[in-house]
Formats: C-alpha cells, sequence, structure tokens
C-alpha cells in the first residue's frame, strides 16, 4: 500500500485535489434545472428540485443506445456512485457519471502536479481521455459531455455500446441477454491487465444482482432493481487481448541495476527497474527512489514486509517508474498469475513502510491489490508465488520464518507520536496469515501443553468469518486507472471521514476482536493513539487497535469460563473468545520481556535508532545535529505483571545513513551502530522494542 515515505511527499497531491473539493461539498455548486425532455439538448447538471431526473436520464440512453438499463446504471455507479460532480472533474479526471476522462496539462498545472516523469505518459493514456471518443459517438461536443451530466449519461452509453459491438460483430446483444454484455462492460474499465478488467466486470454484475440504491450529492434518488439471475461471463476480459504493460525502458531515469532478477529459478519473474534518479541537479541529496546500500554487508537484513499495493500491478510500476514517487518496493507480485517483478536489488533499501529501523533491515514485497477487497486479489497464484520467493529470500538472508519477522505493513509501527495512527495497515484483514504460513512449511500450531501461559492465535479463516468496514481509497492517477475510485471526500490528502465508511460483506478473516472484558457485549479495546478520546474501539478494518491478527504470540494474562482468554496487548488485559480452544489459540513454547525488579514502568520503542555518542562529532558537525535519536512511545508503557513475546535475540541499536544518491556526502552509506540493545516484541497488532538493560528475558511457562 501506498505510503508517504523518507521525503514525507503525500500520495494524493497527484490529481485535481481541488476539484475534489468542490465534488465533495453539496454547497459548492449549485446546478441548473433539467429533466428527461432535456435529453439530445444541452443543459446544465440536475438541480435537487428534479431528483429523479438522472434515473429517467438512463433509462432514455439505454433506449436510445441499446444498452440494458441495468447494465449502464452499474456501469455508471461502479465508475461514480452516480455522481455528476457538479461538472468538475473526478479524482481520476473523468467526469459526470459515466467517469468519462479528460486530463489535460491545465488539470496537471492546477492540481499542482509536478512530475515530469510520468507528465507525457498521463496525457498520451487512452485510459485518460475517453470523453471526446464518447462525445463523437454521441453527436456532441467535448465540453457538453463533461458538464452536462444528462448528456455524459448519453455518451457514456454510446461508448459503452460501441464497445460491446467490437466484439459481436458489430451488432448487439438481446436486452435481457446481460450476461453477453460483460465483454463490453469489462472493455469500459479501461484497463490494461485482463484481471483488472474482469474484477470489474463482476462487481458490476455483483451490483445487478444485488441492486443498489442511493442519493447522490446534489440530491439525486437513484435506484437499480436487484436481478438475482444476472451472472457475467468469468472468462470475458480474456477476449479483450490485454497484456500487461511496463514502465518503457528509460535507462536515465531508471538504471538498470541488476542483470537478471534476483529470484529462484522455478518462479516467473522479471526485472522492471524502479526510478532511481537525482531530481535536482543541484542537489545529489534530492533523490528517488530507494537508498543505495550494500545489504548485507552494510546492515543485516531482518525481515520481510508483505504489503498490498491498493494498485493493479501495471499501476505499481508506473508510480516506481517515477522517482519524484518517493516510495519503492524491491519486489511486486501480480494477483492474476502470480508474475513476480523484481524492482530495484535486494542489497537496496526500499521506502516501503515509513519506519527506517524497520525498511531499513527488510525487503518489501507488495501483492496486486485493494485492502478491502482482499479475497478478490489475493490469488492463490499470488499466495504460492509470495511463499516460494519468500522462503527463497529468507534462506539467503537467515531470515526467521516467524511472524515477528515475515511481517505485514500493518504490524510494523508508526516511527513516532504522531505517526503511529497514520500508520498504514495492509495487507489488511483478508490476508489468509494461516494458509501463507502453511506455504512456508511453518504451519502455526500448539508445541506447548494447553496450560502454557503463551498462546499464538489461530483462528479457523474459513470458519472465522466477520463483518469489518473500511472507506475505498481513492486510487493514484496512473497511465491506466483501474475502477476502484471509491467516494470522494473533501480532503483527498486527509483521512476518510466517518461517514464515508461502509459495511464490508461478511467473509473470513485473519484476527480476532479483543474486548474490555469477557463478554461478546463488551466494548472493543482502544487504543490511545486510534482513540485519544477514550472511546471504544470500532469495527473498522484501521483500527488495529482491537484486532489480534493470526501467527501473532501473546502472554495469556487471565481466563474466564466460556472459552474466554486475556493476552497483554499494549498495556491492558483484552479479551478474546476462544472458539475452537487449542486449535485457535495454539499454547506454545516462547521467550517472553518482563520488567527487571525494581522497575515500575518500562519505555516502549518503535524504532531501535543507537545513542547520540554513537554519531562522531565530525559527522554531527557536518549534519548539523543527532541525525536520529530514540524516542519513547508516549502512551505506551510495560509495567510489572505484564509481559510480551520476544525472539530473545539482543538488536545492535542502529542507523543507516543514505544521503547522497552516489554515496558522495561525508560519512555517507555508513551505519552507524550504538552500544544500546533492543529487544523485539510483539507488543500489539505491531511490533515495539525495548531496552535489553530494563527488562528480563524468561522462558514461557505451563
Amino acid at each position: 500500500m501506498r505510503r508517504p515515505q523518507r521525503r514525507l511527499r503525500r500520495r494524493r497531491a497527484l490529481i485535481p485535489v481541488v476539484a475534489s473539493a468542490l465534488i465533495a461539498a453539496t454547497a459548492a455548486f449549485v446546478p441548473a434545472a433539467h429533466s428527461a425532455a432535456a435529453i439530445g439538448t444541452p443543459a446544465g447538471p440536475s438541480t435537487p428540485a428534479d431528483p429523479g431526473s438522472r434515473q429517467a436520464a438512463f433509462a432514455a440512453a439505454s433506449a436510445e443506445f441499446g444498452v440494458p438499463l441495468p447494465v449502464l446504471m452499474s456501469v455508471s455507479y461502479n465508475e461514480s456512485l452516480w455522481e455528476a460532480h457538479g461538472g468538475k472533474p473526478s479524482f481520476s479526471a473523468g467526469y459526470g457519471p459515466m467517469n468519462l476522462t479528460n486530463l489535460t496539462q491545465a488539470e496537471l498545472n492546477s492540481a499542482g502536479f509536478t512530475s515530469t516523469f510520468r507528465t507525457p505518459d498521463l496525457l498520451n493514456a487512452p485510459a485518460l481521455h475517453t470523453a471526446a471518443k464518447a462525445a463523437a459517438l454521441a453527436g456532441i461536443d467535448l465540453a457538453t459531455a463533461e458538464t452536462n451530466d444528462v448528456q455524459n449519461i448519453r455518451a457514456g452509453a454510446a461508448l459503452l455500446a460501441s464497445y460491446e459491438k467490437q466484439f459481436d460483430h458489430g451488432v448487439l446483444p438481446p436486452a435481457m441477454n446481460l450476461n453477453a454484455w460483460t465483454v463490453g462492460v469489462a472493455r469500459y474499465a479501461e484497463a490494461s491487465e485482463t484481471k483488472v478488467a474482469q474484477v470489474f466486470a463482476d462487481d458490476v454484475f455483483t451490483n445487478i444482482r444485488t441492486g443498489q440504491s442511493a442519493t447522490t450529492q446534489d440530491g439525486q434518488t437513484l435506484s437499480l432493481a436487484s436481478q438475482p439471475w444476472a451472472y457475467d461471463d468469468p472468462a470475458a476480459a480474456k477476449k479483450l487481448g490485454l497484456v500487461s504493460v511496463v514502465p518503457p525502458a528509460d535507462p536515465v531515469h531508471d538504471p538498470s541495476l541488476l542483470t537478471a532478477p534476483e529470484c529462484p529459478a522455478d518462479l516467473d519473474c522479471s526485472y522492471s527497474p524502479d526510478g532511481f534518479f537525482q531530481l535536482d541537479p543541484n542537489d545529489k541529496s534530492n533523490y528517488g527512489g530507494h537508498d543505495p546500500a550494500n545489504r548485507p554487508a552494510t546492515t543485516d537484513i531482518r525481515y520481510i514486509t508483505l504489503h498490498d499495493n491498493e494498485e493493479t500491478n501495471d499501476g505499481t510500476l508506473w508510480l516506481f517508474h517515477d522517482p519524484s514517487y518517493q516510495a519503492s518496493a524491491n519486489y511486486e507480485v501480480r494477483s492474476e498469475d502470480g508474475h513476480v517483478t523484481q524492482m530495484m536489488p535486494d542489497e537496496d533499501i526500499a521506502w516501503d513502510s515509513a519506519n527506517e529501523s524497520f525498511y531499513q533491515h527488510s525487503i518489501g514485497i507488495e501483492q496486486e491489490g485493494y485492502a478491502l477487497d482482499g479475497a478478490t486479489w489475493y490469488s492463490e497464484q499470488m499466495y504460492h508465488s509470495t511463499a516460494t520467493l519468500v522462503r527463497y529470500l529468507a534462506a539467503k538472508y537467515d531470515i526467521p520464518l516467524d511472524r515477528q519477522h515475515i511481517l505485514g505493513h500493518d504490524n510494523i509501527p508508526g516511527s513516532s507520536d504522531s505517526r503511529i495512527a497514520s500508520q498504514h495497515w495492509d495487507p489488511g484483514p483478508y490476508w489468509n496469515w494461516s494458509h501463507f504460513m502453511d506455504l512456508l512449511g511453518q504451519p502455526i500450531h500448539a508445541d506447548a501443553p494447553p496450560t502454557s501461559n503463551v498462546v499464538a492465535i489461530n483462528p479457523v479463516f474459513q470458519l472465522n468469518q466477520q463483518v469489518v468496514s473500511g472507506c475505498q481509497n481513492i486510487q493514484d492517477l496512473t497511465p491506466y486507472p483501474g475502477p476502484y475510485h471509491g467516494a470522494e471526500w473533501p480532503n483527498l490528502n486527509g483521512p476518510c471521514p466517518a461517514s464515508y465508511y461502509i459495511n464490508m460483506p461478511k467473509q473470513p478473516t485473519n484476527f480476532v476482536w479483543l474486548r474490555t472484558a469477557p463478554s461478546d457485549s463488551a466494548p472493543l479495546l482502544s487504543d490511545p493513539y486510534l482513540h485519544s478520546d477514550g472511546s471504544a474501539g470500532t469495527t473498522e478494518a484501521d483500527d488495529w487497535g482491537d484486532q489480534a491478527s493470526t501467527g501473532q504470540e501473546f502472554v495469556v494474562a487471565d481466563r474466564a469460563p466460556g472459552g474466554w482468554i486475556a493476552i497483554w496487548f499494549a498495556g491492558q488485559k483484552a479479551w478474546f473468545h476462544n472458539d475452537f480452544g487449542p486449535l485457535t489459540a495454539a499454547p506454545v513454547k516462547a521467550l517472553t520481556v518482563v520488567p527487571k525488579a525494581g522497575k515500575t514502568s518500562v519505555p516502549i520503542y518503535t524504532e531501535s535508532f543507537p545513542e547520540a555518542s554513537a554519531y562522531p562529532a565530525a559527522f554531527t558537525s557536518w549534519y548539523g545535529g543527532i541525525p536520529r535519536s530514540q524516542r519513547i512511545a508516549s502512551k505506551y508503557t510495560l509495567t510489572p505483571g505484564q509481559a510480551y513475546v520476544t525472539d530473545g535475540k539482543p538488536l545492535q541499536s542502529d542507523w543507516f545513513n543514505a544521503f547522497n544518491i552516489d554515496g558522495s556526502a561525508f560519512m555517507d552509506q555508513t551505519d552507524f551502530k550504538g552500544t544500546t540493545q533492543y529487544y523485539l516484541i510483539t507488543y500489539n497488532h505491531r511490533m515495539a522494542f525495548v531496552n535489553a538493560a530494563d527488562v528480563d528475558v524468561v522462558p514461557s511457562t505451563s
């Protein structure tokens, strides 16, 4: 999943966010009235005074262009949630209910988009310029197709019909044969990848089956009746003849640092270098998109971090191809077939998790997909390819195959008090950690008597079906945008407002809910960083403070009748309902940390930086001060009576200095090592560190 990185660029400042603010504010525009009779003549967007006119416009366009009404309305719903956006462009340069695209240089300029690396590709991408073609098919001008919601619906219907005719010998299927429209719907996704086009078609037909209703931001009331018999063709997108597109060869901005991918021989793997380029010709320290290093000689590799990229495979490669994007990963795994693309050498440091103490010691692997649609994207091919790659890397760099070293981005803490709450939470609740650990050859299972005071969380994935809520991320603008836009809110650079969260379908999840007492009616646990007001935890997917994840190991704090177990979790007793005994709360052997005798409180750290004396005076003088100093997570603590699982291996504190792109700065590419040692602990849903001098390591008890 994308994240702000070392140089602190925010990911969403790529599109017309000013326009997006207007879109989401219902008072930002007062559209002119229209009615169904206005179809075929220029008119302004609809007004709340005529709340059914957009519904009528869909019916009229359906009849005019021969597109079944359920298909037309569901395509629009999946593209825009039926919003007209007041004639303004959406986040992905789309206009109107049909999301007809027309990206221009003026829009990029007005949004403050400064990347010179992707701009030519964006301005020439067919997927970002569908409005003109649609307008011509409908017999209207481009401006009308963009600003008039009725005409936009007509133009979108004409475009959809033209796409279907391409694959039906120039004619349209019968109106009642909805299944035959799958290929046209898949084509409307404007995707470069078969998987993306098919998922869009699947989503369209899911909404036809279930039905939808909504009141738009400008007061339009629309409904799509449920048609439970409507299923799409699951192989239709293959007819589009799409091939995965990777960025063009660019040896200047994407120097090839490898001659061949660093992958196991039995894995389908390719190499496409990321953008590694000096952004300012006068400043070697201003570069993207990763840090040159010589791992493990310069600094050891301790972790493998799994992400989902909230993007398509192609979209990810294009974004990482842009050095100004300021984010990277070592590998990308494609959903459709498990193909692996390496983007930078293992020896170099990817900017993938916004916490230097982890990403400087980690190899980052992105999975194609969206966390809230995980079951759709996390394919069996992906699980097998990722597991094959992880086994290979773990053997090569001597990384333990356990859940303290094979991490999700959601297991990595924010780097400071101000970033703990905003740290990303991918790959999310639907990644099947139990299955993945099985594929690694390290299944989660009991290895201690039932009386052990340490348990491994291991709910039966298929039976552990829960409802979580979430907010669909707005996708980054790439040359090949997929259909996963979600509803747009006023400040796209800020968090998603609570009103935009929706309940996801009940489905298998990889965690157990944690409560304040042994009762299903007790409040969910509240993390002090996520709920600074002291309110209870929620069922939101990103509210990781009340979720204990599969494979994580915790010390038992208490037990209660009915299968309730309390674990020590971020300084609190956290209760979960253990439905299946030792199977789902597996008693295990482990090492734990406890405060040393006489310690009333032990600080918790989210980084493992060295003490100030580890930096030579000459370096701090040149740098202008201490570059990194350890900071306490002020709202967390470890007190007597609590205990947390550790691997028991003291970690030497360190910080790797990567300053200039070519390593030419003073003491550049130096790993400053301190004498302070830390233990890595599983503190809550995320990892943390404690000073080895503050704690004792004791084995689990039975």
